[in-house]
């Protein structure tokens, strides 16, 4: 669907760390691009003004899942390969 999916590290949970509902968060580390099952380090930044640092795992697990990912999803990566091929047509 084109959403990033990440999961918490071992024994950290939004509980762990805190979390209300009051933050805002960048995910750092994919600057040159992702990888299956890639780390990246989610940056949290509270309403106090404090900021905190979590390691999440990417659950992009396959490499046709990192191409979904780039296209925005399975369905805009189905209806490019598609589109590419010629084989597009509107049959009656």
């Amino acid at each position: 669907m084109g959403v990033l999916p990440c999961q918490f590290k071992e024994g950290e949970s939004a509980a762990s760390l805190q979390l209300n509902g009051t933050e805002t968060f960048d995910i750092v580390g994919l600057e040159a691009g992702i990888r299956p099952r890639m780390a990246v380090t989610l940056r949290i930044r509270r309403a106090t003004g404090d900021t905190d640092e979590a390691t999440l795992i990417l659950r992009i697990d396959t490499p046709i899942e990192v191409d979904y990912y780039a296209h925005g999803g399975i369905l805009p990566y189905v209806l490019r390969q598609l589109l590419r091929s010629g084989d597009v047509g509107l049959h009656a």
